[in-house]
C-alpha cells in the first residue's frame, strides 16, 4: 500500500469490553426513585456506577420514602448514591441537582432522562394547565437536564445521553394527544442534541419502551394488560430490565458509534 494510501486510513483505539465501560463512572436518572427510573439507576449500580438520581413528591404517593428505599438499595451495591429532590422543569433546581451530584461523586458521565408524568384526556377536554404541565416535564424537563450536563461534557469531551421516549410518540392511542406530542418532541431533541453535540464526543440517543410492568401498570384492570399484552408481537408486557439494559447499552462502548437514534423496545407493538 502506498504511503499516501496509508495516511487515509485513521487508526482508532479498540473499544473497551462493554460488561466493563461504565464502572467507576457516574449517571443521573431523572425520575430515580420509582418504576423504570428505579430499575434504570439499579441497572447502572450493578454495573459500578455511581448514581444521581431525583425525584418529586406527588398526590397520593410517598414518592420521598421510595427515594429512600432506592438510595438504600443502591448503595448496597457498593457504589455511591446522591438523591435530591428536584423538580425539572426548573432549570434552577436542575443546576443545583447537578452540581450537588458532581460535587458529591465527582462528575457526570450519562445523563438518562427518564422524568415524565401524563394527564390524558381527549383532546377538546384537555386543559391548559395539563397541556402545560405534561410538555414542561417531558421536554422542558429533559432540555433542562441536558443544558446542565452539556458544559462538562464537552470538556472532558465524552458523555452519553438516552431520552426515555415512548411508542406513543410514534403510533398514539386515543387521549394522549399531550403525552405523545411530548416523546414526539423529546425524539426530535434528541436528534437535534446529537447534531449539536456529536463533536464533543457525546451520544445521544432515544428509547422508545411500550408497555411496562411498573407498579402503576400493574395497577391498572386486569383486561387493560391482557389487551396490552395481546397487542404486543412477543405477546407479553416489558420488564422495567428490558428497558434498562437497552439504556446501559447505548452507554456503553459497544454503542460508541450509535447517536440520534430511537431504539424502540415495544415488543412489537407498532408492528401490530
Amino acid at each position: 500500500m502506498s504511503a499516501r494510501g496509508t495516511a487515509a486510513v485513521q487508526e482508532r483505539p479498540a473499544p473497551q469490553p462493554s460488561a466493563d465501560s461504565l464502572q467507576g463512572h457516574v449517571v443521573i436518572v431523572t425520575g430515580g426513585a420509582t418504576g423504570l427510573g428505579r430499575a434504570v439507576a439499579l441497572e447502572f449500580a450493578q454495573r459500578g456506577c455511581a448514581v444521581g438520581f431525583n425525584y418529586l413528591e406527588m398526590p397520593g404517593r410517598d414518592v420521598g420514602a421510595q427515594a429512600l428505599l432506592t438510595e438504600t438499595s443502591i448503595k448496597a451495591c457498593g457504589v455511591g448514591c446522591v438523591a435530591v429532590r428536584c423538580d425539572v422543569r426548573s432549570r434552577d433546581e436542575v443546576e443545583q441537582f447537578v452540581g450537588h451530584v458532581r460535587q458529591r461523586l465527582g462528575g457526570v458521565h450519562y445523563l438518562i432522562n427518564n422524568a415524565g408524568v401524563t394527564h390524558d384526556g381527549a383532546l377538546w377536554r384537555l386543559t391548559a394547565e395539563a397541556w402545560r404541565e405534561v410538555l414542561e416535564t417531558n421536554v422542558t424537563g429533559a432540555f433542562n437536564c441536558m443544558h446542565a450536563v452539556a458544559a462538562e461534557m464537552r470538556a472532558q469531551r465524552y458523555g452519553k445521553i438516552v431520552n426515555v421516549a415512548s411508542h406513543q410518540a410514534l403510533r398514539p392511542a386515543f387521549g394522549v394527544a399531550n403525552y405523545a406530542t411530548s416523546k414526539a418532541a423529546l425524539i426530535g431533541l434528541t436528534k437535534a442534541a446529537a447534531v449539536d453535540l456529536g463533536s464533543s464526543g457525546i451520544n445521544v440517543n432515544a428509547v422508545a419502551p411500550g408497555f411496562v410492568k411498573t407498579e402503576l401498570l400493574t395497577q391498572l384492570p386486569r383486561e387493560i394488560l391482557e389487551r396490552a399484552e395481546h397487542a404486543s408481537v412477543l405477546g407479553r408486557v416489558a420488564e422495567p430490565e428490558d428497558i434498562s439494559r437497552v439504556i446501559a447499552f447505548l452507554c456503553s462502548e459497544a454503542a460508541r458509534h450509535i447517536t440520534g437514534q430511537v431504539i424502540v423496545v415495544d415488543g412489537g407493538l407498532t408492528l401490530a
